[in-house]
């Protein structure tokens, strides 16, 4: 009944339901299944009507994505960072992978702060990684960089007063 359900019920991507789009017609259910004969189709109408059917779907699928393109690209914008940013450095989350010394379930997601040493394009920056993560290649993607809001405490000079 599950799958029923789910062949039956209607895509608002493709304008109809999967059963629908896979056969051309409308699933038939307990209520109609008494009704008498099926139409058939042989020659070159059922591909003219299946080369329909494909098109209108691939219409519809292409609304679909543009509107979602749309309603995802009001919220995005580039990230893009200084020389001297700080920024975090995001870790894998699968279980049972061993990044940067970080292996267990809580572990955090990102680590850091550390600062950008340099930059390879629009998107990879080196970091200025401590000792202890030197087996590391230090150019990341910008997508696995997050930005540092705050002010390192080693950042900030002293300031001498005079009395």
């Amino acid at each position: 009944m599950a799958e029923f359900s789910s062949n039956n019920s209607y895509q608002e991507s493709i304008k109809m339901a999967p059963f629908e789009a896979l056969y051309g017609r409308k699933c038939r259910t307990p209520l109609n299944w008494v009704e008498p004969g099926e139409r058939r189709y042989y020659g070159i109408n059922f591909v003219k009507e299946a080369e329909e059917q494909v098109w209108i779907i691939q219409q519809h699928m292409e609304a679909a994505q543009s509107r979602q393109k749309s309603y995802a690209d009001k919220r995005r914008s580039p990230l893009v960072f200084e020389v001297g940013d700080y920024v975090y450095l995001k870790v894998s989350s699968m279980k049972k992978v061993h990044r940067f010394g970080i292996k267990q379930k809580l572990a955090p997601r990102y680590v850091g702060p550390y600062k950008i040493i340099e930059q390879f394009g629009p998107v990879a920056y080196r970091l200025q990684l401590p000792p202890e993560m030197s087996t590391i290649f230090n150019v990341f993607n910008v997508s696995q960089l997050k930005k540092y809001l705050c002010v390192p405490k080693e950042a900030i000079e002293p300031t001498s007063v005079k009395i």
